[in-house]
């Protein structure tokens, strides 16, 4: 029996199972197919062979790339979420610092470093501001809504539903920069209502007036846009989205905000502009106010109204565009633009609160901490009669193109200032003043000290003095030969017909008699505060002085010979406080001259308008006293004059000491006198000068040199005089 027959012996594996129904174990060895069923069987038996092929052929490929792929994406995205978390946690531990370090909202609102000065007319009536304006306390509950939803709509339309930044905004602002060709960070910022907010307060450094150099070099610092400080701002405008409210934050932005013409706030802008509170602006005002934010100076509506309508339309329709504003609404904003005050659009004595800043205390003044009200002397009216007689002979009388330029002062007898024009362009700020700034030889509108020298030594306006050729040796410089205007001699004429007419060898001559160095103490007495020539040409005006100061002299001669000081400032007074600091009540001095001899000057000084070099500014129906004044070359003209009112002073001359064509004192500055008095006398009743006529004369004046070749008496009698009056 072979092998192959044998019955082999069950395994014991084998004898767990019943036999019955288990299916034979498939064996290695196969046998050779037969036919069809043998196909099948092969064909059965190695399909699972196959799948495990194609499983292998597909990993060995693409499978390979899948897996480096989800691994670099398991790295970057470990990575990114890693760093991203170390970002979070830094950004919120900055945040925290931030927020902790923040103050309540109430010392955030006013910001200023320095205070304000809000001046009133005569009449208690606002007509100037300087520094810088707070109108006080606003909250974006108490506003008026039109001027939030303005704000809201030109600065931040989603301000109520970001987090402090913007990514939006952000990238907006990059596309439109790269689409006018700028940088990405230059030019639109895309910074929120909150960002803004955060740049006002400086991201929380205080001014330190020890570490900046002005508080213009220190906000200049503040605004600056580097990334590194777009990011501090970023963190300090979440910061203070923890810390505040929406309208916590908006409230600060609308008292911060600054809005031109020295406003800080839009309480302070709505009272300089409008003379309204914030919470009383109409769609239109509330338009104009918001424009002015992306450029306060270039929009104000004091620099340029147009302007500043044509950027508050724009605002409108951001506003109908964001449905803050009805059609209608708009509409009616779009016809009926924002309008000035009467203050704010009258910029009146811009000059006058110039020099009232420059001459009151310094510490409640220029350098202020305090917000302080200050009333002054000045009448509106006056001021305004004054600019438009200006510039009706500048448009009438001077030829177009001309540089030529004018000052005016108007003030009462006691040295009150009421008008003041220190220039052509009258309505101006911190402008070259020539009323109080310009030293400008006076020429002959000095004379009238000469003779009042002569008359306080006990001369009479009908004395005579000789006017003939007259030469002087002076030490160092030789021969002085004096002429006349005219290049005439008039023979023997009376003091009062030589200042009425202007002669010099007579004013010379009788500066002589009565001595330089007494005609030097008067002058300087009636508060020719400047140095005084020392020589014989003192009497032709050879001295420089101001304008303010030759007004200030002869209203000294007005009110009977007492020294006076202008002024401006009547009361300054803390706003709030009812008791004021300081207060002045008159510029009046000491007595310079006797009552009768002012008396009798005046009565000289009268003629010189009524029948001599001043013809052309007498009013009709007043008495008129004053002097012409015209100096070598006529680089300068004067015409300093007085009713029983007001003294008013004109000069005009070239800021490069051009000479004037044509012009003297008697001519063109006499002309914008009376053009001036014309208006300030209008309606007023005339009064009468208070001058004297003189007694008959007594004795003819004469230099000293020629007294001492007639060997009388009269010398001695003379210098008695002089010892007596004005000491050894």
């Amino acid at each position: 029996m072979t092998d192959s027959k044998r019955r082999k012996t069950p395994l014991v594996a084998d004898k767990r199972y019943p036999s019955k129904g288990r299916k034979p174990k498939a064996t290695k060895r196969t046998a050779k197919p037969a036919g069809k069923k043998a196909v099948a069987r092969k064909t059965t038996t190695r399909k699972p062979t196959r799948k495990k092929t194609r499983k292998k052929s597909a990993g060995g490929g693409g499978g390979i790339f899948r897996r480096m792929f989800r691994w670099l994406w398991r790295m970057i995205w470990g990575v990114t979420w890693r760093v991203g978390a170390v970002c979070a946690l830094l950004l919120a531990l900055a945040i925290g610092v931030v927020y902790n370090s923040l103050p309540d909202v109430d010392s955030l609102l006013d910001g200023r470093a320095r205070g304000s000065v809000t001046m009133l007319d005569r009449d208690g009536k606002v007509f100037a501001w300087r520094g810088d304006q707070f109108g006080g306390v606003i909250t974006a509950d108490t506003v008026s809504p039109h001027l939030k939803h303005a704000v809201i709509a030109t600065e931040d339309k989603r301000f109520y539903r970001h987090f402090g930044v913007s990514p939006r905004g952000v990238a907006s602002a990059v596309r439109i920069n790269l689409s006018e060709g700028r940088g990405p960070l230059s030019g639109h910022g895309g910074s929120t209502i909150t960002q803004q907010t955060a740049k006002l307060l400086c991201l929380g450094v205080p001014y330190d007036p020890a570490e900046w150099e002005s508080e213009a070099a220190y906000e200049a610092d503040c605004r600056k846009g580097s990334l590194w400080r777009k990011a501090k701002e970023a963190v300090y405008a979440m910061a203070m989205e923890v810390k505040y409210s929406k309208d916590e934050i908006l409230t600060i932005y609308l008292n911060r905000a600054f809005l031109g013409a020295g406003a800080r706030g839009f309480e302070a802008a709505s009272q300089r502009y409008f003379g309204i509170s914030a919470a009383e602006v109409s769609p239109s005002e509330a338009a104009m106010l918001a424009g002015l934010l992306v450029a306060p100076t270039r929009y104000a509506p004091t620099n340029n109204l147009q302007r500043s309508q044509d950027r508050a339309r724009m605002v409108v329709g951001l506003m109908e565009d964001q449905g803050y504003l009805s059609p209608a609404q708009a509409s009616e904003a779009r016809t009926r633009p924002a309008e000035l005050s009467e203050a704010a659009a009258a910029r009146a004595g811009g000059y006058f609160a110039d020099w009232v800043m420059a001459s009151g205390p310094e510490f409640f003044t220029r350098n202020t901490t305090e917000d302080v009200v200050i009333r002054t002397t000045l009448d509106q009216r006056l001021q305004k009669s004054a600019e438009e007689a200006l510039q009706y002979i500048f448009q009438e009388k001077v030829r177009e193109g001309s540089k030529a330029q004018a000052a005016i002062v108007v003030m009462s007898a006691d040295g009150a200032v009421r008008a003041m024009v220190g220039g052509r362009k009258t309505r101006v700020s911190g402008a070259f003043n020539r009323a109080t700034q310009a030293l400008r030889q006076t020429g002959s509108s000095f004379k009238p000290f000469v003779y009042a020298t002569a008359l306080e030594l006990g001369y009479s306006p009908l004395d005579t003095v000789v006017d003939e050729p007259y030469c002087i040796n002076i030490p160092g410089s030789g021969q002085w030969c004096p002429k006349n205007y005219t290049n005439k001699f008039y023979g023997r004429v009376t003091l009062a017909d030589a200042l009425k007419n202007s002669l010099n060898i007579p004013a010379v001559k009788v500066a002589e008699v009565a001595g330089l160095e007494n005609v030097r103490t008067v002058a300087s007495g009636f508060g020719i505060a400047n140095d005084l020539a020392e020589g014989p040409a003192l009497a032709l005006g050879a001295s420089e002085s101001t304008l303010i100061e030759m007004t200030g002299a002869y209203a000294g001669i007005l009110n009977g010979g007492s020294s006076v000081e202008p002024y401006g400032l009547t009361e300054l007074k803390l706003l709030g406080d009812q008791t004021p600091v300081m207060v002045t009540t008159t510029g009046i001095g000491e007595r310079v001259i006797n009552d009768k001899a002012a008396k009798q000057l005046t009565w000289m000084m009268e003629r010189v308008v009524s029948e001599g070099t001043g013809a052309r500014a007498q009013l009709p129906g007043w008495q008129v006293a004053g002097k012409t004044g015209t100096t070598q070359a006529a680089r300068d003209a004067w015409f300093i004059g007085f009713t029983a009112d007001y003294v008013a002073g004109v000069w005009m001359g070239y800021d490069d000491n051009t000479p004037l064509s044509g012009v003297t004192g008697g001519g063109l500055p006499a002309e914008i006198w009376k053009e001036t008095m014309l208006r300030v006398t209008e309606g007023m009743t005339p009064t009468p000068l208070p001058m004297l006529a003189p007694d008959p004369p007594v004795r003819t004046a004469q230099p000293r040199q020629q007294r001492r070749r007639q060997g009388n008496g009269f010398e001695n009698a003379i210098n008695n005089l002089l010892n007596n009056i004005f000491g050894n």
